[in-house]
């Protein structure tokens, strides 16, 4: 086991739980195209970001930090994260189009699904479980926990303070700052993008 700085990446699908729900006749179409929108962030994706494992509808990436880097890899995530929506977005018009004949609910409900994703910085623990690399650690556990928020929006890009004060605004986007509490973290202050399409 190691412990290391590391930027933590959390891209989820809003919408997901709805859109399987919805769609039993259509359950495997609905997984297809989840499948595809989350192929289409992770191709997108590139160093120094690394894909750690698929959560459901959600992918948890990571980047290691030095302390001479700090700012640069965390301004680099940031830009890449950017990217993100625009890979998800064409995919999904493409999607959309491709399945265009199909009747079934999840075919011609694409557009509904929206994506968020949150970003953080701090120590992970790195351990490996046979061929499985796992990080741990109070950083990790706080993405996660980020996940379950009170924010209205159903997509956004959420950044930690942590993370923030090391990358920085987005470029052309507006956003807010905020707080979120949890009875075993504290209260984490954070800052929400609104991205455009």
């Amino acid at each position: 086991m190691e412990a290391k700085k590391v930027a933590l990446v959390m891209v989820d699908i809003s919408g997901y739980t709805h859109f399987i729900r919805a769609q039993k006749v259509s359950a495997i179409h609905a997984e297809e195209i989840v499948f595809e929108l989350l192929e289409a962030v992770i191709d997108r994706a590139e160093y120094p970001l690394t894909l750690n494992k698929l959560e459901g509808d959600a992918v948890f990436l990571y980047a290691e930090i030095g302390d001479n880097n700090l700012a640069r890899v965390t301004r680099d995530v940031a830009k890449q994260v950017q990217g993100f929506f625009e890979a998800f977005y064409d995919r999904a018009r493409t999607l959309t189009e491709e399945r265009a004949e199909c009747g079934c609910d999840a075919c011609s409900r694409v557009h509904d699904l929206r994506l968020k994703v949150l970003l953080h910085s701090g120590e992970a623990v790195f351990r490996q479980i046979r061929q499985f690399e796992e990080l741990a650690g109070e950083d990790v556990i706080a993405i996660h926990r980020l996940l379950k928020n009170d924010i209205p929006a159903r997509e956004y890009i959420l950044m930690t303070d942590a993370f923030h004060n090391l990358a920085g605004n987005l470029a052309g986007m507006a956003y807010t700052p905020s707080q979120q509490t949890y009875p075993d973290l504290g209260t984490l202050q954070i800052h929400v993008f609104q991205p455009s399409n």
